[in-house]
């Protein structure tokens, strides 16, 4: 070796110093030893093989199931100056030729490439023709049927050692409990292994959960308080992607949808524009792998319970890689476990499903623990926190509290209790509740002494207790196909009152406070603005309905649009009804948030949502274009016909241009006789109002004509 350890790490990848395992597992590998490897995302996995490859003669095969992200770490590799290529389905044949000539050349020290490249029989006769220095497993949990993502295609790596007995095998998993590191060591047949366990801890994440309300109006106030960071928000179907996608840009958020259904074009265009910072939020499905490697993500944001801990854990570690604080928050509601529950029923393997049932119960008990999220996370994984306080989670930083859920809990408790621990969730909590349901009529459930306990607050109260006394191991979830809860030992004593039950409640946050429903609207405005409305009817002799719908007084009542062209937005606002009454409507909401500052601050975090239908403001659809026809001597039917306009709206600008201090001549849009007659209705009848003079004047004076004298009367 003509080049030391250190040498290569200082010159290649320009580090003085290792971190923490990093040394150890090169040496291994170097000794040409098995090695499994545990570290979290950002714990620097790639340069444990890429030094060796660079160091060792021959070539290092690395096995990754991250297409996407490929090219990526051949960049990389590559602008540290190793020979690196890769080898997938996005290649063009001319690249795929190429990287077979460098393999053949033996001119590579990396070459990545996907399982099922490797299963195929004519690459792995080549493989066979070269000089292997080690294979790298990437993502190796993915071969155990234990781990969260287990993929059949991994399965053909079990034979690496048949084939290559004399090579080194390495294995590398951001995420593996001890029984699935037990798995993937034994399906590899990894020889006497060099272990590394390293910590999971992430002490720049700060860990949140909060309880699942009206999520686009949770995540909107969430992004509005981090309008210039870059993070990931996880649903777990394509269609809340494109939904939440689709909200978010509607507000103004640089925002883009990421999932198996987008084409390869729309998925690499998608990324690359996150990666360069050019939008701000990447909307995915939990279920689909973004091979994100950027590491200025500053929030991972979870929309729905990821389906286990592994999964949440992987996901949550994109966050922060390059060691600043990130925040990490999942919105969790109990009605997102039935929705997993239900994927899981339609799985037919028996033991799978169990295994899932599994991962999935342990994932509700972190997202409703009582203590601190990172200790449970960590226990999850076999690691004791030795901390008593993290300081980066919502239960060490109090913003959650505990709150007293005793004697709720002893009626839970005591409905499983005297049912004999054979029915689930639903059935327990429909007991509590006292619904009368055929069920519990059938069982007799209505004679016992818990029926209808808790009937002063609804069924999800209750699940939700059921879910927290599961979270802290009071209760269990059995395996079997159709879940039942059954008494824990941590139950006795709360049954007995012996031990005290405490469930947690969200305290008032910045973010918290954020009530606001994206369907709602603000019943004052809504109120003021219908008054208003009622006075233009009024004055226009015209049925309210017909200046403007309750949709549409809903709408501003919702977003408070604050120009015209956000009054443009909102339905039922066309071009001539906002020439019309744009301007009145709008004041009416700049008074309104004037004497409502707080509602105004809670409503800015909404934005009117920007749709097709404008949003080319009409030509020459302006006062001021109005305004220089009347400096050219125009009269209103020749400005009419000038820009295509009705009678009604360029009185209206007439209108406006008069209250905003014009000088204008009356002769010139009106002839003096007929001016003369309708100042005389207005002073006649005392009144204010354009019906009231167009029907005294029966049928001889228009709304124009009476809006014109008004206007100068003023």
């Amino acid at each position: 070796m003509s080049e030391s350890v250190q040498e290569a790490l200082s010159r290649v990848f320009g580090f003085d110093e290792f971190r923490p395992n990093q040394e150890e597992i090169v040496s291994a590998l170097l000794e040409k030893r098995d090695v499994f490897a545990v570290m979290p995302t950002g714990g620097g996995k790639s340069l444990c093989y890429q030094l060796p490859a660079h160091l060792l003669p021959g070539l290092c095969v690395v096995v990754s199931p991250l297409i996407s992200l490929m090219k990526d770490q051949v960049d990389a590799a590559q602008a540290t100056g190793l020979r690196a290529e890769f080898l997938n389905s996005s290649l063009l044949v001319k690249d795929r030729r190429r990287v077979f000539q460098c393999l053949e050349n033996n001119d590579l020290d990396l070459l990545y490439v996907s399982p099922e490249r490797f299963a195929m029989p004519d690459f792995l006769a080549t493989l066979k023709q070269a000089e292997i220095s080690f294979f790298a497993i990437d993502e190796a949990h993915c071969i155990s049927e234990w781990g969260h993502d287990f993929r059949p295609d991994y399965l053909s790596l079990s034979k690496i050692v048949d084939h290559f007995p004399k090579v080194a095998v390495a294995a590398f998993t951001a995420t593996a409990t001890h029984q699935v590191q037990d798995d993937i060591i034994k399906k590899l047949q990894l020889r006497n292994p060099h272990l590394t366990r390293a910590s999971f801890d992430r002490p720049n994440l700060f860990y949140q959960v909060a309880p699942k309300e009206d999520l686009n109006m949770q995540l909107l106030a969430f992004l509005r308080e981090r309008p210039d960071e870059s993070g990931i928000i996880y649903r777990t179907t394509r269609k809340n992607v494109e939904s939440t996608a689709a909200f978010l840009q509607g507000q103004g958020i640089k925002a883009l949808p990421y999932h198996a259904g987008l084409s390869d074009k729309e998925r690499k265009a998608h990324q690359e524009q996150f990666n360069r910072d050019e939008i701000n939020v990447v909307v995915a499905t939990i279920a689909f792998g973004m091979g994100i490697d950027k590491s200025n993500v500053r929030f991972v944001l979870h929309g729905d319970l990821p389906k286990n801990v592994e999964s949440y854990y992987q996901e949550t570690g994109r966050a922060g890689r390059d060691g600043d604080p990130a925040h990490c928050c999942l919105y969790f509601s109990p009605g997102d476990t039935v929705k997993i529950r239900y994927f899981i029923d339609q799985i037919e393997d028996l033991v799978e499903q169990k295994i899932a049932i599994s991962q999935l119960n342990k994932m509700v008990q972190i997202a409703q623990a009582n203590a601190c999220r990172r200790r449970n996370i960590l226990d999850y994984f076999g690691e004791t926190y030795p901390k008593d306080n993290c300081k980066t989670c919502d239960i060490c930083t109090g913003d959650v509290e505990r709150i007293d859920a005793t004697i709720d809990a002893q009626k839970i408790l005591s409905a499983i209790y005297r049912t004999g621990g054979k029915f689930g969730a639903v059935h327990i909590a429909d007991i509590v509740a006292g619904a009368d349901t055929e069920r519990i009529r059938r069982f007799g459930h209505d004679k016992i002494k818990t029926y209808g306990a808790g009937s002063d607050r609804d069924k999800r109260h209750w699940r939700r207790i059921i879910d927290a006394l599961i979270a802290q191991d009071c209760i269990r979830l059995s395996d079997d196909q159709y879940s039942v809860l059954q008494l824990a030992p941590k139950a006795t004593p709360i049954l007995r009152g012996q031990a005290p039950f405490r469930i947690l409640c969200q305290k008032e946050t910045k973010t918290a406070r954020r009530s606001l429903s994206s369907g709602d609207f603000s019943a004052g405005l809504f109120d003021a603005l219908r008054t208003e409305r009622r006075r233009v009817a009024r004055d226009l002799g015209v049925p309210p309905f017909v200046v403007f719908s309750d949709h549409t007084l809903h709408e501003m009542a919702r977003y408070f649009p604050a120009t015209l062209l956000e009054m443009r937005q909102i339905s039922g606002v066309g071009v001539s009804k906002l020439d019309h009454f744009g301007d009145t409507f709008l004041a009416v909401i700049d008074s309104y948030k004037e004497a409502h500052p707080d509602e105004a601050d809670e409503r800015s975090i909404l934005q009117v949502p920007v749709v097709s239908k404008v949003r080319k403001k009409p030509k020459g659809g302006t006062v001021n274009e109005t305004l220089s026809l009347i400096k050219e001597g125009l009269n209103v039917e020749q400005i009419c016909s000038r820009r295509n306009l009705s009678p009604a709206t360029i009185t209206q600008h007439i209108e406006k241009l008069i209250q905003k201090g014009e000088t204008l001549d009356v002769d010139q849009f009106i002839d003096a006789e007929k001016r003369i007659e309708v100042e005389a209705l207005f002073r006649d009848l005392n009144a204010d109002t354009l019906g009231a003079i167009v029907e005294a004047g029966k049928g001889d004076v228009s709304y124009e004509q009476a809006r014109l004298v008004r206007a100068f009367m003023a």
